[in-house]
């Protein structure tokens, strides 16, 4: 088993406790909001105006309102904190991009204003073959490889020195300035964003099961409202 898979394993045995916490902490705060001494589960059919149905509206506002604020203000504190951590200079990030999209569908991505595939195409070119990539990053693409049904695209950054040094260093987009904009993104070893990544990890699968569980209780309750 490589680092990569043993790194992604733990991720999910951890992810499944804390998704279970998530669960219980956002049931109770929906059940405070429950009309005293009324019966019946939060996703059932209620009559319309009735306290059930009230209690639902009252549910999805405080869903997409107070939670989902909380949510989104913790995951600015964490990308804050990045700040405190400085790239290597080991090059991984441009020497190896992932991407579902072929080249010419990010072009088309691009075409029709996604601004990510704007930034992206316009510092960012496939490599011509699949060894090229494995050579940056092995252990990833051999998990890709493995667990990843469907095409997976590899670019890299043409402008990188061989000193692994931003030959347009002051014209670098802002995915490149953002990075890692994902705090659970795959991190090699080396990269000086990596401690960022291990300190942040409970958190960071904290407000993914958040996100996770608020989109799966606002599609429900829109159901039965």
């Amino acid at each position: 088993m490589n680092t990569v898979e043993q790194q992604l394993n733990a991720q999910k045995t951890l992810y499944r406790e804390i998704f279970l916490k998530s669960v219980d902490e956002i049931q109770k705060r929906l059940d405070q909001i429950k009309p005293e001494g009324l019966s019946g589960e939060l996703l059932e059919k209620f009559e319309a105006g009735s306290a059930g149905h009230e209690w639902q509206k009252k549910s999805l506002t405080l869903l997409n309102g107070e939670i989902s604020q909380e949510v989104y203000r913790k995951l600015q504190e964490v990308l804050a904190y990045r700040e405190m951590f400085k790239c290597q200079g080991c090059a991984t990030c441009c020497r190896l991009a992932c991407s579902e999209f072929s080249p010419e569908e990010l072009k088309e991505k691009a075409a029709n204003g996604d601004k990510f595939a704007q930034q992206f195409t316009s510092i960012f070119i496939p490599y011509e073959t699949r060894e090229e990539a494995e050579a940056v990053y092995p252990e990833y693409i051999q998990h890709l490889k493995e667990k990843v049904d469907g095409e997976v695209y590899f670019y890299h950054c043409p402008k990188l020195t061989d000193d692994n040094r931003c030959s347009d260093y002051e014209n670098r987009p802002q995915i490149c300035r953002d990075f890692p904009g994902n705090p659970l993104a795959v991190l090699p070893e080396k990269c000086g964003y990596r401690a960022w990544k291990d300190e942040i990890n409970p958190v960071a699968l904290m407000l993914h099961s958040m996100v996770e569980i608020i989109d799966f209780y606002k599609s429900k309750l829109q159901e039965v409202i």
